[in-house]
């Protein structure tokens, strides 16, 4: 089986060797460019729908935001003590084994795939009505073809996709900063006049209220998804242990930071009735700024930020079919690397998926079941922290998840309850995500006779 092996060299070229050329600037790149898309500009209004409130709707974002950097807490000692391209399954194969591993690497790779086919909908959606809305069939047709130039440029290799996720975040980061500039500019101040309390007003002191505190925290969280990203590249960082956790830390306060902006640029514009029924909020701030005329500007920022995370997800996701077959959990051809230090099998089975589900599936349903995979991992994650500071006291860490057990259990208990709610409040979807799930055992069985039959 082929084991590639990081250069020491980057300036060395040959087959089959992953490049470690990464630093910060990449790091803080693919984590805003994988975080960022259109939900920033959306997802203000479902959140202003269940919480009425100015400060319900800031602490919402704010808590989110806070959840995160637990997360990253605990993935940055995960990730440091374990610099191996992959992300979540090289943690999960150290703590739980071949099966355990599996099963985590098979999640992730569906999970970031599904997320791949919905935002490539979403972008085809945007596109054909941009440029084509009478040509039939052009949301597929779009959708299509983002992802396969996309994946042309990662299989040129490692620095022609880096260069991309650096140009698509700063682009993103700068259109965002540029749309709160012009509604403290143009738009005016009703939003934040007081409004008359209504029946949809909360409190989260009852039961109704810390219902729709949870809905809304569902959809802010949806909205950071993507944080993690910069995981998958440890072993092509050049410093793993100190640029991860930089990365991760200095990537999410950028995040938290532009979020935060965008909803005060957002309630600042709009009234709270209107922001509270809006679908999708950033539309609506430029129409009353400039006119109905000007849904274009927003569709080009949209477009802008679904590039990023497309690239994002396309550089990821090859990485963890490279780790599973490194450990003969995959084919080995997944494992062979080109010149350009682009595992190229992976790339190939990664962006066919995705194709396929873009052109036969739904956002609605695409998105449903990729969420259920999202809060099991999160949880699986956790629980293998734990289990690896106790099987291995004294393994190197070059990074220690601060604030040990507690923050590391905080964030395993709302994932868990994530995960529950998510369950029992998408039912259908679940059922997919679980026989998607059910299907990992014979998958797994297959895979190891296949890589002891290609030995």
């Amino acid at each position: 089986m082929n084991k590639p092996f990081i250069d020491e060299n980057p300036k060395a070229a040959g087959a089959n060797k992953l490049l470690r050329i990464l630093g910060v600037g990449f790091g803080l790149a693919i984590v805003i460019g994988g975080t960022i898309g259109v939900g920033i500009l959306r997802n203000p209004g479902g959140v202003a729908a269940q919480l009425p409130s100015v400060g319900l709707i800031l602490l919402a974002w704010t808590l989110g935001g806070i959840y995160c950097l637990l997360g990253a807490n605990y993935l940055s000692e995960l990730a440091t003590m374990t610099p191996k391209a992959g992300g979540y399954y090289v943690y999960a194969h150290r703590a739980y084994g071949d099966f355990g591993g599996f099963v985590v690497g098979w999640s992730d790779w569906l999970y970031q795939t599904l997320g791949l086919a919905y935002i490539t909908v979403v972008f085809g959606e945007y596109a054909s009505g941009l440029f084509a809305p009478k040509l039939t069939g052009g949301r597929v047709i779009f959708s299509v073809a983002i992802l396969i130039v996309i994946a042309i440029l990662n299989y040129i290799g490692l620095r022609t996709g880096s260069g991309t996720q650096k140009l698509t975040s700063l682009l993103k980061c700068l259109a965002l900063i540029a749309f709160v500039v012009a509604c403290f500019v143009f738009g005016g101040s009703i939003g934040m006049a007081p409004v008359e309390s209504s029946p949809s007003a909360i409190s989260l002191t009852t039961f109704a209220g810390l219902v729709a505190f949870i809905l809304a925290f569902q959809l802010v969280l949806g909205t950071f998804d993507g944080w993690h990203e910069a995981i998958y590249f440890t072993e092509e960082d050049k410093n793993p242990g100190r640029n991860i956790p930089r990365s991760l830390f200095g990537g999410l306060a950028i995040i938290i930071t532009i979020y935060l902006l965008v909803n005060i640029a957002l309630i600042y514009v709009l009234p709270m009735s209107e922001l509270a029924g809006s679908k999708f909020a950033g539309a609506d701030a430029i129409a009353m700024m400039f006119g109905e005329r000007s849904g274009q500007i927003v569709t080009v920022l949209a477009l802008i930020s679904l590039i990023g995370i497309i690239n994002a997800i396309l550089m990821a996701c090859p990485r963890i079919l490279l780790a599973l077959s490194r450990d003969g959990l995959f084919f080995g051809q997944a494992a062979k690397v080109n010149e350009g230090g682009t595992p190229v099998f992976g790339l190939v089975v990664t962006a066919s998926t995705a194709i396929i589900l873009a052109s036969i599936g739904t956002f609605e349903l695409l998105l449903a079941i990729s969420a259920f995979f999202g809060v099991v991992i999160a949880s699986l994650l956790v629980v293998a922290l734990f289990i690896l500071r106790r099987s291995e006291p004294d393994a190197e860490r070059p990074f220690r998840a601060f604030g040990y057990p507690f923050a590391p259990a905080a964030v395993l208990v709302i994932s868990v309850l994530l995960a529950v709610g998510y369950v029992v409040s998408n039912t259908e979807p679940s059922i997919y995500a679980l026989i998607a799930l059910a299907l990992t055992y014979p998958v797994f069985r297959l895979t190891k006779r296949s890589s002891k039959v290609a030995v």
